[in-house]
C-alpha cells in the first residue's frame, strides 16, 4: 500500500466502522466488501454460499465476519444482526445488494421462480433494513439499496427482475423519509451493465441482446465489478442519496418517461421475429449466484414438504 493510499484510508470517514454487505459471495457484493475493507472498515459478508463467502473474506485486510443467510428469512437476518453487533459492533453502513434474476416469457416462467426473484430482490431488501435499522439508528448510519437501470424501463423477458428493482427503488425512497429524523441516510444505487455472471445469461437471450445492441455505444459498455464497487464506495463515503454506476446515468433521470416507449419498440420488433417456443429456450435462472440460491431454495422446500 503506497503512502498516498495509506493517508486516504487513515482520513476516510469509513475507517474503523462496520459495514454489512448482502450478496457478498461474488460479483458486485464481493468487490464492494473488498473496497470497504480497504477503506478501513470491518465488514460482515452475508450470502447463500458459505465457501464462496469464506474465499471472498480471506483476502480482506481488516476484521471480517461471514454469515450464511437467506435474505428472505427474517429470523435468519435478525440472528445475523445480533452476530454482527456482538462480533464487530453496530453497523454504520448496510448495503442491500443481494439479487437474482430469471429470464424468459412470463407465461412460461415457473410461478415459484418468478416469486423467488421478487422475494430476494424486494422482500429481502426490506428484511435487511428491518434487521439492521436499530443499529443504523444508534450509529446514525447509512443504508444503500442496490437498484438497477431495470427500474428505468421494464424489459420484456425480465418481468420479475424489473418489477423487483422498481419496487426496491420505491421502497428505499419511502424508507428515506421515515428514518431521516433518526439521522439515518438512505441511498439508492443505479447500476447498469456490470460484468457479473448474471450478464452472461442476459446476452444469451435474443430479445435482451437486441435491447442492449440498440443502446448508444457508451451505454453498451460493460463495467467490471471492481469499477462499480469503486463508484459505490465513493457514494457511501459521502452518504449520497443517489449513486450512478456509471456516473453518466444521472443525466438519464429526466428522460425516464421515454425509456419504456423505446424499450417496447425495440422489443416488439424482436418478439415478432421469434415463435413462442424459441423465446422459451433460454428460460430460467441467470448466473451462478442465482442458480445457487434457487438450488438451495428448492432443496429446502423439498425438505419442508416431502412427497407423500
Amino acid at each position: 500500500m503506497n503512502r498516498m493510499h495509506k493517508d486516504a484510508v487513515h482520513d476516510s470517514p469509513l475507517r474503523g466502522r462496520v459495514a454489512v454487505v448482502t450478496g457478498a459471495a461474488r460479483g458486485i457484493g464481493e468487490a464492494l466488501a473488498r473496497r470497504l475493507s480497504g477503506a478501513g472498515m470491518r465488514v460482515a459478508l452475508l450470502g447463500r454460499e458459505a465457501q464462496s463467502l469464506q474465499d471472498a473474506a480471506a483476502s480482506l485486510p481488516n476484521s471480517t465476519l461471514c454469515i450464511e443467510a437467506d435474505v428472505t428469512d427474517q429470523d435468519a437476518l435478525d440472528r445475523a444482526a445480533e452476530q454482527v453487533a456482538g462480533r464487530l459492533g453496530d453497523a454504520a453502513v448496510v448495503v442491500a445488494n443481494a439479487g437474482v434474476a430469471a429470464g424468459g416469457p412470463f407465461r412460461h416462467t415457473d410461478g415459484d421462480l418468478w416469486r423467488r426473484v421478487i422475494d430476494v430482490n424486494l422482500i429481502g431488501a426490506a428484511n435487511t433494513a428491518r434487521a439492521f435499522l436499530p443499529q443504523l439508528s444508534r450509529t446514525r448510519g447509512y443504508y444503500l439499496q442496490i437498484a438497477s437501470t431495470a427500474a428505468f424501463g421494464s424489459a420484456p423477458m425480465m418481468s420479475a427482475y424489473c418489477a423487483s428493482k422498481a419496487g426496491a427503488e420505491s421502497f428505499a425512497r419511502a424508507l428515506r423519509g421515515e428514518v431521516e429524523p433518526d439521522g439515518v441516510a438512505v441511498g439508492i444505487a443505479y447500476v447498469h451493465w456490470t460484468g457479473t455472471d448474471m450478464i452472461s445469461g442476459m446476452d444469451e437471450h435474443p430479445v435482451l441482446r437486441a435491447l442492449r445492441a440498440h443502446q448508444p455505444w457508451f451505454a453498451r459498455r460493460v463495467h467490471s465489478p471492481d469499477q462499480v464497487a469503486e463508484w459505490l464506495t465513493a457514494g457511501i463515503t459521502h452518504r449520497a442519496l443517489h449513486i450512478y454506476a456509471p456516473p453518466w446515468l444521472r443525466w438519464c433521470q429526466p428522460l425516464r418517461p421515454l425509456f419504456p416507449l423505446v424499450v417496447t419498440r425495440v422489443a416488439r420488433r424482436e418478439l415478432r421475429r421469434m415463435t413462442s417456443d424459441e423465446l422459451a429456450v433460454d428460460l430460467g435462472v441467470m448466473g451462478a449466484g442465482g442458480r445457487a440460491d434457487w438450488d438451495a431454495y428448492t432443496t429446502e422446500a423439498q425438505r419442508s414438504h416431502p412427497p407423500q
